[in-house]
Order: C-alpha cells, then sequence, then structure tokens
C-alpha cells in the first residue's frame, strides 16, 4: 500500500484569502497544464503537483525575500506559491514571449529572482547547501524541495553531511507521496527518512496534516532556529499526488487513487466555508483561463529574450 496524508477533516485555523487564492491558482493552472497537454499544443512533459499544493502554499509563507528556493521537476506550485506569476511561467513553458526564462527552461528548469528548478534528481541538494554556507549569519535560509524518491541519490546524503557539519541554515522539505514516479516507497526505501536524517545528527519534523494555518503555526519556530542558530532542518510531508507522475502514466490501483482523493484538501476547504471559497474559486479559475487565452496568442520566444 502507497502510504499518503490523513484522511481529511474540517480545518483547524480559517485560511486566509491571499492562502486560498495561491492554492486555487496552483490547482487550477495545473489542471489547465493538462488540458493543454491532451490537446496537442504543448510539447515534451509536465509533472503536476495536484494534491500538494497546500505544502508550498504553507511553506512559502514563512519564507523572506532574501531566501533562496530551490525545486525539482514538480515545481510548478513552488513557484506559483513563491511568485505568483502565472503569466511569465506558462509563456516559459509555452516557449512564448514574456517567458521568465525566454522559453529555454520550459517546464522543468527555472531561474528567477532567487528560484531555481531542475528536473535532475538530488541535484539542487548540494548546490543549496553551498548557498545556504554563504547565507549563515544573515537570516536568510535556502529551502530545497525534494521528493521521497530523491533519497535514493547519493548527493542527497552528501549534501546532508556537509550541511550538518558547517551547521548551515538549510531547510529540505520533503513531499514524501508515497510513490517515486510508478515504484512505491516500501519497494524502494529501507528504513526511514527521519532515521537517515538522524544519522547526520540534522533535526527531522513530520506532517500528516493538510491544514496550512495549522502546519505554518507548527513549523514557524522552527523554520526561526534553521535562520538564527544556524542549522539544517528536514521537514517531511506525508502526502498525496491526485495525478499521473506526468501527464499520463498512472500506474496506482484505483483503491489507492481513492484514497488519494479522500485526503484533498480541495472539498474539505469547500465545505468549511463555501460561499467564499465560490468565489474565490471561480476568480482563479477565470484568471487561468485567461492566463491561457492571452499567452497562448504570443510570438513565440526568441533566444535571449527572456523577460
Amino acid at each position: 500500500m502507497i502510504v499518503t496524508a490523513a484522511p481529511s477533516r474540517s480545518p483547524g485555523h480559517a485560511l486566509n484569502d491571499g492562502d486560498l487564492r495561491s492554492l486555487l491558482l496552483i490547482r487550477h493552472f495545473e489542471r489547465a497544464l493538462l488540458r493543454l497537454f491532451e490537446q496537442g499544443v504543448l510539447s515534451g512533459t509536465t509533472h503536476t503537483c495536484l494534491g500538494q499544493e497546500y505544502i508550498p502554499v504553507t511553506v512559502s509563507s514563512l519564507l523572506r525575500d532574501d531566501d533562496f528556493v530551490f525545486s525539482n521537476h514538480r515545481g510548478h506550485g513552488h513557484f506559483l506559491a513563491r511568485h505568483p506569476d502565472p503569466y511569465g511561467l506558462l509563456a516559459e513553458i509555452m516557449g512564448r514571449d514574456g517567458a521568465l526564462c525566454g522559453g529555454v527552461g520550459g517546464s522543468q528548469h527555472i531561474y528567477h529572482q532567487r528560484f531555481l528548478s531542475t528536473g535532475v534528481q538530488g541535484e539542487s541538494l548540494p548546490v543549496a547547501t553551498g548557498v545556504a554556507l554563504k547565507l549563515a549569519g544573515t537570516g536568510a535560509l535556502a529551502c530545497a524541495y525534494i521528493g521521497d524518491g530523491t533519497w535514493g541519490e547519493g548527493a542527497v546524503y552528501e549534501a546532508l553531511n556537509m550541511a550538518s557539519l558547517w551547521r548551515v541554515p538549510l531547510l529540505v522539505v520533503v513531499e514524501h507521496n508515497g510513490i517515486a514516479q510508478s515504484t512505491p516507497t516500501s519497494a524502494q526505501m529501507a528504513g526511514t527518512i527521519a532515521a537517515r536524517a538522524a544519522a547526520f545528527g540534522v533535526r527531522h519534523h513530520h506532517i500528516t496534516g493538510t491544514d496550512v494555518g495549522e502546519i505554518r503555526q507548527a513549523l514557524a519556530p522552527l523554520v526561526d532556529a534553521v535562520r538564527t542558530e544556524p542549522s539544517p532542518l528536514v521537514v517531511e510531508f506525508a502526502t498525496h499526488r491526485l495525478g499521473p507522475h506526468s501527464k499520463g502514466d498512472d500506474t496506482r490501483p484505483p483503491e489507492e487513487i481513492r484514497r488519494a482523493r479522500e485526503s484533498d484538501w480541495y472539498d474539505r476547504y469547500a465545505e468549511a466555508d463555501p460561499e467564499r471559497f465560490a468565489r474565490i474559486d471561480a476568480e482563479q479559475r477565470e484568471l487561468v483561463e485567461r492566463v491561457v487565452a492571452e499567452v497562448s496568442a504570443r510570438p513565440h520566444a526568441r533566444p535571449g529574450g527572456a523577460a
């Protein structure tokens, strides 16, 4: 069985409008990407974070402008929670004018205002550790998002070893959705992420809920300690992935997909505040529709013409 987040329940903290807008922007942006691929408008592949949106929304609210963020192949949500610029991101993915990186980075390789993503598993963590070393003493930190499958990469352990020895302000956010592409974690990981972090003397915090307010309240003092001590911290989210690994390669049995959907934050927040949710949901859906229409009409980006 693939382990996912705990079943959803009524939110313990009221969600502010900013958090809800961010959650729904990511949700509708990702759905739009899948539709564009189905229509043959986009080439290559894409990896959505449907179901995991609450993680970057929570984490980004604890970051400062001078922090660095390192993302991975499933990084659209990480970017939009940090930089709410769906026009620039879609233009990058579509290779259109106004693209964040001139259209050469595409879906997985973005560099924009202290945000860097890569599709190479394990590549970002050593870089994040080096950046964190430079940030020590400034109050800023380096935040790196990785998945459970990335713990099969040796670079992760080299980075944790150095981060612990050098006591750098490194925040490692693990999105543990229980499956590495098509392989359940139970079939490819011995032991636990907590034990692997402990082997290097790195603190570990495990989160099973999806309530943005509760998670933020619990993480705030831990993130402050990363900055002030400084010291590395691994935060592991037991989460779920609603969609396939990329566009349409979902190999999970139906019961696993059903369990993931039962844990989704979307219906829970809709039921908690129906009128406000419906208003903001429609607002963000319409925003994404406008973004798709406008960016699709733009000319193709020219080499060296990054915005």
